[in-house]
């Protein structure tokens, strides 16, 4: 299982339009950038996308052009599913995979470009491309919101998406015994988000977790690039 962090910012993105804070300048200065969290999984010779962002055409162009094959919604927010319109044209719209709240959200925004839509039930693993895949709740007040664990012959990935502290139980069961885990971290220690992990808190929950490998996602442009374990975009894992 071969794993690409797309983009590993939240839905502004870094640098920031307009911003001179610290991060974003050093981002202007140095070509740096985070765009909005997305994730290619390539296994058994397929590629399976999490989330469609708006940034998808050229994370797609940076990872070499890749037929994505299959694609999975964690929810309906903007910055995570907006994406999907950039494959008109392309590529045959490809299969997508959600809880039935998400797909229905998102499925009918791009009712004008249909495909395969397949419901998830929580808590329910299925097979994909060689991989067993189970989407779990996590808590992210005003969306319904799902994580997923994604085992293979050779690993386990782990990824939250958006989410609080407040994850249930029954999910932080699924997000043990990661090779490697993601998590929400949108903003600095200092800064409380209630419907987000901020650093501090993804730190602490990854302590508890004890996965072998931890990268922060979903950052805002208020995270320092040398904050250590965060994620970078095109960063490549493979287990």
């Amino acid at each position: 299982m071969k794993i690409t962090l797309l983009g590993t910012g939240d839905a502004i993105g870094t640098p920031k339009i307009g911003c001179t804070c610290k991060t974003c300048i050093e981002a202007w200065n140095e070509g740096k950038e985070r765009l909005r969290t997305s994730i290619l999984i390539e296994n058994d010779g397929k590629h399976l996308i999490i989330d469609t962002s708006p940034d998808m055409r050229v994370q797609l162009l940076k990872s070499g052009s890749p037929h994505i094959d299959a694609g999975i919604w964690t929810h309906g927010h903007y910055d995570h599913f907006m994406g999907f319109g950039d494959f008109y044209r392309i590529q045959r719209p490809p299969p997508m995979y959600a809880a039935p709240e998400v797909l229905e959200y998102c499925g009918n925004i791009f009712s004008f470009l249909p495909s395969p839509r397949h419901e998830v039930i929580p808590y329910t693993p299925f097979s994909l491309f060689g991989l067993e895949i189970t989407l779990f709740p996590v808590s992210h007040p005003g969306a319904p919101t799902y994580g997923l664990r994604i085992e293979s012959e050779t690993g386990v990935f782990v990824h939250s998406s958006d989410t609080n502290r407040d994850i249930p139980a029954e999910s932080l069961t699924c997000m043990e015994g990661a090779d490697l885990l993601l998590l929400d971290a949108l903003a600095p220690p200092e800064i409380a988000i209630d419907k987000h992990l901020n650093y501090d808190d993804a730190i602490e929950l990854a302590g508890e977790l004890n996965p072998k490998a931890f990268r922060c996602v979903h950052m805002s442009h208020m995270i320092p690039w040398d904050m250590p374990h965060t994620g970078s975009d095109m960063e490549v894992f493979t287990f």
